[in-house]
Protein backbone atom coordinates (compact mmCIF):
# COMPACT_ATOMS: atom_id res chain seq x y z
CA UNK A 1 0.00 0.00 0.00
CA UNK A 2 1.31 3.47 -0.85
CA UNK A 3 2.40 5.88 1.87
CA UNK A 4 -0.50 7.91 3.29
CA UNK A 5 0.02 11.53 4.25
CA UNK A 6 -1.29 12.80 7.62
CA UNK A 7 -5.04 12.39 7.62
CA UNK A 8 -5.87 15.69 9.25
CA UNK A 9 -5.44 17.17 5.76
CA UNK A 10 -7.23 14.32 3.95
CA UNK A 11 -10.54 16.02 3.15
CA UNK A 12 -8.96 19.11 1.61
CA UNK A 13 -6.55 16.96 -0.39
CA UNK A 14 -9.29 14.62 -1.58
CA UNK A 15 -11.28 17.57 -2.89
CA UNK A 16 -8.32 18.84 -4.91
CA UNK A 17 -6.74 15.57 -6.06
CA UNK A 18 -8.43 15.54 -9.47
CA UNK A 19 -7.61 19.21 -10.03
CA UNK A 20 -3.92 18.65 -9.19
CA UNK A 21 -3.88 15.77 -11.66
CA UNK A 22 -5.25 18.03 -14.36
CA UNK A 23 -2.66 20.70 -13.56
CA UNK A 24 0.18 18.22 -13.84
CA UNK A 25 -1.20 16.88 -17.10
CA UNK A 26 -1.49 20.39 -18.50
CA UNK A 27 2.10 21.21 -17.49
CA UNK A 28 3.40 18.01 -19.05
CA UNK A 29 1.66 18.82 -22.30
CA UNK A 30 3.01 22.36 -22.30
CA UNK A 31 -0.50 23.83 -22.11
CA UNK A 32 -0.95 27.43 -21.09
CA UNK A 33 -3.28 28.43 -18.26
CA UNK A 34 -4.97 26.51 -15.49
CA UNK A 35 -7.76 24.01 -16.02
CA UNK A 36 -11.32 25.13 -15.16
CA UNK A 37 -11.91 25.42 -11.43
CA UNK A 38 -14.82 26.01 -9.12
CA UNK A 39 -15.02 29.55 -7.70
CA UNK A 40 -12.91 30.37 -4.66
CA UNK A 41 -14.62 29.07 -1.51
CA UNK A 42 -17.23 27.29 -3.62
CA UNK A 43 -18.17 24.76 -0.91
CA UNK A 44 -17.74 26.93 2.20
CA UNK A 45 -21.48 27.08 2.91
CA UNK A 46 -21.69 23.31 3.32
CA UNK A 47 -18.14 22.33 4.27
CA UNK A 48 -18.07 19.55 6.86
CA UNK A 49 -15.78 19.41 9.86
CA UNK A 50 -13.45 16.44 9.72
CA UNK A 51 -12.50 14.45 12.78
CA UNK A 52 -8.80 14.76 13.64
CA UNK A 53 -6.82 11.58 13.15
CA UNK A 54 -4.80 10.75 16.26
CA UNK A 55 -2.66 8.07 14.61
CA UNK A 56 -0.31 8.77 11.70
CA UNK A 57 0.17 5.05 11.07
CA UNK A 58 -0.61 3.97 7.54
CA UNK A 59 -3.90 2.10 7.36
CA UNK A 60 -5.20 3.29 10.75
CA UNK A 61 -7.66 6.10 11.43
CA UNK A 62 -8.13 6.85 15.14
CA UNK A 63 -10.50 9.56 16.35
CA UNK A 64 -12.35 10.76 19.42
CA UNK A 65 -16.09 11.37 19.24
CA UNK A 66 -18.29 12.85 21.95
CA UNK A 67 -22.08 13.00 22.08
CA UNK A 68 -23.29 16.08 23.90
CA UNK A 69 -26.02 18.73 23.99
CA UNK A 70 -24.95 21.92 22.25
CA UNK A 71 -26.92 25.14 21.68
CA UNK A 72 -26.98 25.84 17.93
CA UNK A 73 -28.57 28.65 15.93
CA UNK A 74 -30.95 26.74 13.63
CA UNK A 75 -33.69 29.40 13.74
CA UNK A 76 -32.17 32.88 13.13
CA UNK A 77 -31.53 34.61 16.45
CA UNK A 78 -32.63 31.61 18.53
CA UNK A 79 -30.64 28.92 20.29
CA UNK A 80 -31.65 25.25 20.07
CA UNK A 81 -30.28 22.69 22.56
CA UNK A 82 -29.51 20.11 19.87
CA UNK A 83 -28.08 16.65 20.50
CA UNK A 84 -24.78 16.49 18.66
CA UNK A 85 -21.59 14.63 17.97
CA UNK A 86 -18.69 16.95 18.80
CA UNK A 87 -20.98 19.96 19.05
CA UNK A 88 -22.39 20.17 15.52
CA UNK A 89 -25.07 18.93 13.14
CA UNK A 90 -24.14 16.73 11.44
CA UNK A 91 -21.33 15.09 13.37
CA UNK A 92 -17.83 15.33 11.92
CA UNK A 93 -16.92 13.60 8.69
CA UNK A 94 -14.95 10.43 9.35
CA UNK A 95 -12.82 9.54 6.36
CA UNK A 96 -10.75 6.44 5.65
CA UNK A 97 -9.74 4.21 2.77
CA UNK A 98 -11.10 0.76 2.03
CA UNK A 99 -9.29 -1.76 4.21
CA UNK A 100 -8.31 0.75 6.90
CA UNK A 101 -8.77 0.08 10.60
CA UNK A 102 -11.10 2.65 12.18
CA UNK A 103 -10.83 3.26 15.94
CA UNK A 104 -13.42 5.55 17.51
CA UNK A 105 -13.06 6.46 21.18
CA UNK A 106 -16.63 7.40 22.00
CA UNK A 107 -17.75 9.33 25.07
CA UNK A 108 -21.35 10.00 26.11
CA UNK A 109 -22.01 13.38 27.70
CA UNK A 110 -25.73 13.27 26.99
CA UNK A 111 -28.33 13.06 29.78
CA UNK A 112 -29.38 9.61 28.50
CA UNK A 113 -27.74 6.32 27.47
CA UNK A 114 -26.86 5.81 23.81
CA UNK A 115 -24.79 3.76 21.34
CA UNK A 116 -23.42 4.25 17.83
CA UNK A 117 -24.61 2.14 14.90
CA UNK A 118 -22.38 2.21 11.81
CA UNK A 119 -25.05 2.06 9.12
CA UNK A 120 -24.06 -0.10 6.15
CA UNK A 121 -20.59 -1.11 7.32
CA UNK A 122 -19.77 -4.83 7.21
CA UNK A 123 -18.22 -5.03 10.65
CA UNK A 124 -18.20 -7.57 13.53
CA UNK A 125 -21.49 -7.86 15.42
CA UNK A 126 -19.81 -6.65 18.62
CA UNK A 127 -19.21 -3.25 16.98
CA UNK A 128 -22.72 -2.79 15.53
CA UNK A 129 -24.17 -0.66 18.33
CA UNK A 130 -27.33 -2.71 18.92
CA UNK A 131 -27.97 -2.40 22.67
CA UNK A 132 -28.61 -5.65 24.47
CA UNK A 133 -27.48 -7.66 21.46
CA UNK A 134 -24.03 -6.50 20.38
CA UNK A 135 -23.04 -4.18 23.23
CA UNK A 136 -24.49 -2.67 26.41
CA UNK A 137 -25.83 0.86 26.35
CA UNK A 138 -23.24 3.54 27.00
CA UNK A 139 -24.59 5.51 29.94
CA UNK A 140 -24.12 9.22 30.69
CA UNK A 141 -20.48 9.87 31.52
CA UNK A 142 -19.43 6.53 30.05
CA UNK A 143 -17.43 5.53 27.03
CA UNK A 144 -16.92 2.76 24.50
CA UNK A 145 -14.22 2.12 21.91
CA UNK A 146 -15.37 1.00 18.46
CA UNK A 147 -12.58 -0.77 16.60
CA UNK A 148 -13.13 -2.39 13.19
CA UNK A 149 -11.98 -2.61 9.59
CA UNK A 150 -13.89 -0.66 6.93
CA UNK A 151 -13.73 -3.19 4.07
CA UNK A 152 -15.82 -1.50 1.39
CA UNK A 153 -15.57 1.84 -0.39
CA UNK A 154 -18.67 4.00 -0.24
CA UNK A 155 -20.58 6.51 1.85
CA UNK A 156 -21.88 5.26 5.20
CA UNK A 157 -23.13 7.02 8.30
CA UNK A 158 -23.40 6.74 12.05
CA UNK A 159 -26.31 7.32 14.43
CA UNK A 160 -27.61 6.06 17.80
CA UNK A 161 -29.65 2.92 18.37
CA UNK A 162 -31.09 3.79 21.79
CA UNK A 163 -34.34 5.77 21.59
CA UNK A 164 -33.16 6.33 18.04
CA UNK A 165 -36.19 8.26 16.74
CA UNK A 166 -35.77 10.96 19.38
CA UNK A 167 -31.97 11.00 19.47
CA UNK A 168 -31.44 11.06 15.71
CA UNK A 169 -34.38 13.43 15.37
CA UNK A 170 -32.62 15.82 17.76
CA UNK A 171 -29.44 15.85 15.63
CA UNK A 172 -27.32 12.76 16.36
CA UNK A 173 -25.91 11.55 13.03
CA UNK A 174 -22.80 11.97 10.92
CA UNK A 175 -21.13 10.72 7.69
CA UNK A 176 -18.42 8.11 7.18
CA UNK A 177 -16.76 8.19 3.76
CA UNK A 178 -14.57 5.26 2.73
CA UNK A 179 -12.46 6.07 -0.33
CA UNK A 180 -11.46 3.68 -3.09
CA UNK A 181 -7.88 4.51 -4.19
CA UNK A 182 -8.49 2.60 -7.42
CA UNK A 183 -11.48 4.51 -8.73
CA UNK A 184 -10.98 6.79 -11.75
CA UNK A 185 -9.86 10.37 -11.20
CA UNK A 186 -11.75 13.36 -12.57
CA UNK A 187 -15.28 12.28 -11.65
CA UNK A 188 -15.98 15.78 -10.35
CA UNK A 189 -15.41 18.17 -7.47
CA UNK A 190 -16.74 16.30 -4.46
CA UNK A 191 -19.36 17.28 -1.88
CA UNK A 192 -20.55 15.06 0.97
CA UNK A 193 -24.13 16.18 1.65
CA UNK A 194 -26.05 14.97 4.72
CA UNK A 195 -29.78 15.43 4.14
CA UNK A 196 -31.92 15.65 7.27
CA UNK A 197 -34.56 17.64 9.10
CA UNK A 198 -35.28 18.76 12.65
CA UNK A 199 -38.33 19.93 14.55
CA UNK A 200 -38.04 23.24 16.40
CA UNK A 201 -40.58 25.85 17.48
CA UNK A 202 -40.43 29.60 16.82
CA UNK A 203 -38.47 30.09 20.02
CA UNK A 204 -35.87 27.57 18.98
CA UNK A 205 -36.87 24.79 21.39
CA UNK A 206 -36.77 21.21 20.16
CA UNK A 207 -40.11 19.72 19.20
CA UNK A 208 -41.60 17.09 21.49
CA UNK A 209 -40.19 13.78 20.17
CA UNK A 210 -43.60 12.18 20.83
CA UNK A 211 -45.65 14.97 19.21
CA UNK A 212 -48.92 13.85 17.66
CA UNK A 213 -49.19 10.75 19.79
CA UNK A 214 -50.20 7.59 17.97
CA UNK A 215 -50.99 9.54 14.79
CA UNK A 216 -47.49 11.01 14.79
CA UNK A 217 -46.03 7.54 15.18
CA UNK A 218 -48.19 6.16 12.38
CA UNK A 219 -47.22 8.87 9.92
CA UNK A 220 -43.60 9.12 11.07
CA UNK A 221 -42.55 12.49 12.44
CA UNK A 222 -40.83 14.94 10.10
CA UNK A 223 -39.02 18.06 11.24
CA UNK A 224 -40.12 21.43 9.94
CA UNK A 225 -36.58 22.56 9.07
CA UNK A 226 -34.87 20.88 6.11
CA UNK A 227 -31.13 20.71 6.70
CA UNK A 228 -28.23 20.21 4.29
CA UNK A 229 -25.09 19.59 6.33
CA UNK A 230 -26.91 21.29 9.20
CA UNK A 231 -27.73 24.44 7.20
CA UNK A 232 -31.09 25.69 5.93
CA UNK A 233 -31.14 26.26 2.14
CA UNK A 234 -27.39 26.91 1.75
CA UNK A 235 -25.85 28.31 -1.43
CA UNK A 236 -23.04 26.42 -3.16
CA UNK A 237 -20.92 28.34 -5.64
CA UNK A 238 -20.36 26.63 -8.98
CA UNK A 239 -18.99 27.20 -12.44
CA UNK A 240 -21.39 26.36 -15.25
CA UNK A 241 -20.42 23.19 -17.09
CA UNK A 242 -17.93 22.03 -14.45
CA UNK A 243 -18.93 18.66 -13.08
CA UNK A 244 -19.64 18.10 -9.39
CA UNK A 245 -19.89 14.81 -7.53
CA UNK A 246 -22.50 14.71 -4.77
CA UNK A 247 -22.20 12.00 -2.10
CA UNK A 248 -25.68 12.03 -0.54
CA UNK A 249 -27.04 10.36 2.60
CA UNK A 250 -30.57 10.69 3.95
CA UNK A 251 -30.16 10.87 7.74
CA UNK A 252 -33.72 12.07 8.41
CA UNK A 253 -35.88 10.41 11.04
CA UNK A 254 -38.80 9.78 8.66
CA UNK A 255 -38.60 12.15 5.68
CA UNK A 256 -38.11 10.79 2.17
CA UNK A 257 -35.81 13.08 0.18
CA UNK A 258 -36.76 13.48 -3.48
CA UNK A 259 -34.51 16.03 -5.20
CA UNK A 260 -34.92 17.66 -8.61
CA UNK A 261 -33.31 20.53 -10.51
CA UNK A 262 -35.15 22.13 -13.41
CA UNK A 263 -33.74 21.29 -16.87
CA UNK A 264 -31.06 19.05 -15.39
CA UNK A 265 -30.50 15.32 -15.18
CA UNK A 266 -28.36 13.40 -12.74
CA UNK A 267 -25.96 10.55 -13.40
CA UNK A 268 -26.09 8.08 -10.53
CA UNK A 269 -22.87 6.11 -10.28
CA UNK A 270 -23.25 4.61 -6.80
CA UNK A 271 -25.53 3.83 -3.90
CA UNK A 272 -25.54 2.22 -0.47
CA UNK A 273 -22.62 -0.15 -1.04
CA UNK A 274 -20.42 1.83 -3.43
CA UNK A 275 -20.34 2.00 -7.22
CA UNK A 276 -23.07 0.50 -9.41
CA UNK A 277 -22.51 -1.99 -12.20
CA UNK A 278 -22.82 0.96 -14.57
CA UNK A 279 -24.13 4.55 -14.34
CA UNK A 280 -27.80 5.43 -14.85
CA UNK A 281 -29.44 8.70 -15.85
CA UNK A 282 -32.35 10.09 -13.84
CA UNK A 283 -34.48 13.21 -13.57
CA UNK A 284 -34.93 12.95 -9.80
CA UNK A 285 -33.02 11.46 -6.89
CA UNK A 286 -35.15 9.59 -4.35
CA UNK A 287 -33.61 8.56 -1.04
CA UNK A 288 -35.57 6.87 1.73
CA UNK A 289 -34.27 7.34 5.28
CA UNK A 290 -30.94 5.53 5.52
CA UNK A 291 -30.20 5.31 1.78
CA UNK A 292 -27.25 6.87 -0.04
CA UNK A 293 -26.55 7.98 -3.60
CA UNK A 294 -23.38 8.93 -5.48
CA UNK A 295 -24.36 11.26 -8.34
CA UNK A 296 -22.70 13.46 -10.93
CA UNK A 297 -24.20 16.74 -12.10
CA UNK A 298 -23.08 19.42 -14.53
CA UNK A 299 -24.82 22.71 -13.61
CA UNK A 300 -25.97 24.75 -16.62
CA UNK A 301 -27.30 28.27 -16.82
CA UNK A 302 -26.50 31.92 -17.40
CA UNK A 303 -23.49 33.33 -15.54
CA UNK A 304 -24.63 34.91 -12.28
CA UNK A 305 -27.88 32.93 -12.13
CA UNK A 306 -29.00 30.69 -9.29
CA UNK A 307 -30.29 27.13 -9.67
CA UNK A 308 -32.61 25.59 -7.08
CA UNK A 309 -32.21 21.99 -5.99
CA UNK A 310 -35.74 21.30 -4.81
CA UNK A 311 -37.17 18.90 -2.26
CA UNK A 312 -40.14 17.43 -4.14
CA UNK A 313 -42.95 15.82 -2.10
CA UNK A 314 -43.08 12.05 -2.40
CA UNK A 315 -46.29 10.23 -1.54
CA UNK A 316 -45.14 7.54 0.85
CA UNK A 317 -48.73 6.74 1.73
CA UNK A 318 -51.99 8.17 3.03
CA UNK A 319 -51.54 11.24 0.84
CA UNK A 320 -48.38 12.34 2.62
CA UNK A 321 -47.54 14.40 -0.49
CA UNK A 322 -51.00 15.96 -0.71
CA UNK A 323 -50.84 19.75 -1.19
CA UNK A 324 -47.33 19.92 0.20
CA UNK A 325 -45.24 22.53 -1.64
CA UNK A 326 -41.87 21.96 -3.19
CA UNK A 327 -39.12 23.53 -1.09
CA UNK A 328 -35.61 24.66 -1.96
CA UNK A 329 -33.24 22.20 -0.29
CA UNK A 330 -30.14 24.06 -1.44
CA UNK A 331 -29.05 26.31 -4.31
CA UNK A 332 -26.22 26.55 -6.81
CA UNK A 333 -25.02 30.05 -7.69
CA UNK A 334 -23.23 30.11 -11.04
CA UNK A 335 -20.12 32.24 -11.17
CA UNK A 336 -20.12 35.27 -13.43
CA UNK A 337 -17.63 33.74 -15.85
CA UNK A 338 -17.84 31.73 -19.06
CA UNK A 339 -19.04 28.14 -18.82
CA UNK A 340 -16.39 25.46 -18.72
CA UNK A 341 -16.07 23.28 -21.76
CA UNK A 342 -17.42 19.75 -21.46
CA UNK A 343 -14.92 17.33 -20.00
CA UNK A 344 -15.45 13.69 -20.98
CA UNK A 345 -16.71 11.67 -18.04
CA UNK A 346 -14.20 9.01 -16.98
CA UNK A 347 -15.34 5.46 -17.56
CA UNK A 348 -16.86 4.32 -14.28
CA UNK A 349 -18.16 0.79 -13.84
CA UNK A 350 -17.90 -2.08 -11.40
CA UNK A 351 -17.91 -5.81 -11.87
CA UNK A 352 -20.63 -7.24 -9.62
CA UNK A 353 -21.71 -10.88 -9.80
CA UNK A 354 -25.37 -11.74 -9.26
CA UNK A 355 -25.92 -13.92 -6.21
CA UNK A 356 -27.13 -17.46 -6.94
CA UNK A 357 -30.63 -17.98 -5.56
CA UNK A 358 -31.09 -21.60 -6.68
CA UNK A 359 -30.46 -23.10 -3.23
CA UNK A 360 -31.42 -20.06 -1.15
CA UNK A 361 -33.46 -20.36 2.02
CA UNK A 362 -36.72 -18.43 2.22
CA UNK A 363 -37.35 -15.72 4.78
CA UNK A 364 -40.92 -14.40 4.68
CA UNK A 365 -41.74 -11.25 6.62
CA UNK A 366 -44.96 -9.28 6.82
CA UNK A 367 -44.98 -5.72 8.15
CA UNK A 368 -48.03 -5.41 10.39
CA UNK A 369 -50.00 -3.08 12.64
CA UNK A 370 -51.14 -4.47 15.97
CA UNK A 371 -54.65 -3.46 16.99
CA UNK A 372 -55.47 -2.60 20.57
CA UNK A 373 -55.71 0.16 23.18
CA UNK A 374 -52.79 2.26 24.39
CA UNK A 375 -49.67 3.17 22.47
CA UNK A 376 -49.55 2.21 18.81
CA UNK A 377 -47.74 -1.08 18.18
CA UNK A 378 -46.22 -2.09 14.88
CA UNK A 379 -44.53 -5.38 14.20
CA UNK A 380 -43.22 -8.03 11.86
CA UNK A 381 -45.30 -11.16 11.30
CA UNK A 382 -47.84 -9.87 13.82
CA UNK A 383 -45.39 -9.46 16.70
CA UNK A 384 -43.67 -6.29 17.99
CA UNK A 385 -39.92 -6.49 18.41
CA UNK A 386 -39.99 -6.94 22.18
CA UNK A 387 -42.05 -10.13 21.82
CA UNK A 388 -40.37 -11.58 18.71
CA UNK A 389 -38.07 -14.57 18.54
CA UNK A 390 -34.88 -14.13 16.47
CA UNK A 391 -34.66 -15.63 13.00
CA UNK A 392 -32.10 -18.41 12.78
CA UNK A 393 -29.43 -18.65 10.06
CA UNK A 394 -25.91 -19.97 9.59
CA UNK A 395 -22.72 -18.48 8.21
CA UNK A 396 -22.31 -19.32 4.52
CA UNK A 397 -26.03 -19.56 3.76
CA UNK A 398 -27.78 -17.59 1.05
CA UNK A 399 -31.33 -16.41 1.72
CA UNK A 400 -34.10 -14.73 -0.25
CA UNK A 401 -36.06 -12.33 1.93
CA UNK A 402 -39.62 -11.50 0.95
CA UNK A 403 -40.92 -8.43 2.78
CA UNK A 404 -44.66 -7.82 2.41
CA UNK A 405 -46.15 -4.46 3.36
CA UNK A 406 -49.72 -4.52 4.68
CA UNK A 407 -49.75 -0.79 5.47
CA UNK A 408 -50.96 2.20 3.51
CA UNK A 409 -47.48 3.66 4.04
CA UNK A 410 -44.13 2.85 2.41
CA UNK A 411 -41.46 1.41 4.70
CA UNK A 412 -37.67 1.66 4.13
CA UNK A 413 -36.35 -1.73 5.25
CA UNK A 414 -32.78 -1.92 6.61
CA UNK A 415 -30.68 -5.00 7.37
CA UNK A 416 -27.71 -4.40 9.67
CA UNK A 417 -24.27 -5.61 8.73
CA UNK A 418 -24.89 -7.15 5.31
CA UNK A 419 -25.31 -6.05 1.72
CA UNK A 420 -28.01 -7.57 -0.46
CA UNK A 421 -29.20 -7.47 -4.07
CA UNK A 422 -32.78 -6.43 -4.77
CA UNK A 423 -34.71 -8.90 -6.94
CA UNK A 424 -37.12 -8.02 -9.73
CA UNK A 425 -40.48 -9.60 -10.48
CA UNK A 426 -38.68 -12.34 -12.45
CA UNK A 427 -36.68 -13.34 -9.38
CA UNK A 428 -33.41 -12.07 -10.87
CA UNK A 429 -31.37 -9.21 -9.39
CA UNK A 430 -32.47 -5.80 -10.65
CA UNK A 431 -30.12 -4.06 -13.09
CA UNK A 432 -27.83 -2.31 -12.88
CA UNK A 433 -26.51 -4.58 -10.16
CA UNK A 434 -25.68 -2.87 -6.90
CA UNK A 435 -25.18 -3.67 -3.25
CA UNK A 436 -27.88 -2.36 -0.92
CA UNK A 437 -28.54 -2.32 2.81
CA UNK A 438 -31.77 -0.29 2.76
CA UNK A 439 -34.67 -0.72 0.33
CA UNK A 440 -38.15 0.72 0.03
CA UNK A 441 -41.18 -1.55 0.48
CA UNK A 442 -44.12 0.24 -1.21
CA UNK A 443 -47.72 0.59 -0.08
CA UNK A 444 -49.49 -2.79 -0.25
CA UNK A 445 -46.41 -4.11 -2.08
CA UNK A 446 -43.71 -6.73 -1.70
CA UNK A 447 -39.95 -6.33 -2.00
CA UNK A 448 -37.54 -9.25 -2.39
CA UNK A 449 -33.80 -9.36 -1.99
CA UNK A 450 -31.05 -11.96 -1.77
CA UNK A 451 -28.28 -11.93 0.82
CA UNK A 452 -25.33 -14.17 1.54
CA UNK A 453 -24.20 -14.35 5.16
CA UNK A 454 -20.43 -14.10 5.33
CA UNK A 455 -18.40 -15.18 8.35
CA UNK A 456 -19.62 -12.68 10.93
CA UNK A 457 -21.80 -14.57 13.40
CA UNK A 458 -23.85 -12.78 16.02
CA UNK A 459 -27.15 -10.98 16.48
CA UNK A 460 -28.10 -8.60 13.69
CA UNK A 461 -31.01 -6.16 13.63
CA UNK A 462 -33.43 -5.52 10.78
CA UNK A 463 -36.08 -2.84 10.92
CA UNK A 464 -38.05 -0.09 9.23
CA UNK A 465 -35.86 2.99 8.95
CA UNK A 466 -38.72 5.33 9.64
CA UNK A 467 -37.35 5.40 13.16
CA UNK A 468 -40.74 6.05 14.77
CA UNK A 469 -41.89 2.76 13.26
CA UNK A 470 -38.82 0.88 14.48
CA UNK A 471 -39.35 2.22 18.01
CA UNK A 472 -43.02 1.18 17.80
CA UNK A 473 -41.99 -2.45 17.21
CA UNK A 474 -41.24 -2.83 13.48
CA UNK A 475 -37.91 -4.49 14.17
CA UNK A 476 -36.46 -7.96 14.50
CA UNK A 477 -33.23 -9.88 15.01
CA UNK A 478 -31.28 -12.32 12.90
CA UNK A 479 -29.25 -14.84 14.92
CA UNK A 480 -26.36 -15.93 12.74
CA UNK A 481 -24.40 -18.94 14.00
CA UNK A 482 -21.02 -20.33 12.82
Amino acid sequence: MAEIAPRGDFMRRAKTTSRIGLLLAAAAAGCAGDPPAQPEGWDSAVALRQARDLDATEGVVEVELTARVEELELVPGKRTPAWTYDGGIPGPLLRARAGDRLIVHFRNELPAPTTIHWHGVRLPAAMDGAPGHSQPETGPGGGFTYDFIVPDAGLYWYHPHVDSAAQAGNGLYGPLLVDDPGEPAGLGDELVLVLSDIGVDEGGALADPDSGGNLGTLFGREGDLLLINGRVNPVIEARAGLRQRWRLVNAARSRYYQLAMADHRFTRIGGDGGLLEHPVQMDRILLTPGERADVLVEPRGAPGSTLSVRWVPYDRGYGTAFERPEVDAFRLHLADEPAAEDEPRPEVARAISALDTSAARRVDLKLTLQEGPGDLEMGINGVPSWKAEPLAAAVGETAVWTVENTFEFDHPFHLHGFFFQVLGADGQPSRPLEWKDTVNVPVDGTTRFVVRYDNRPGMWMFHCHILDHAEAGMMGMLHLTP
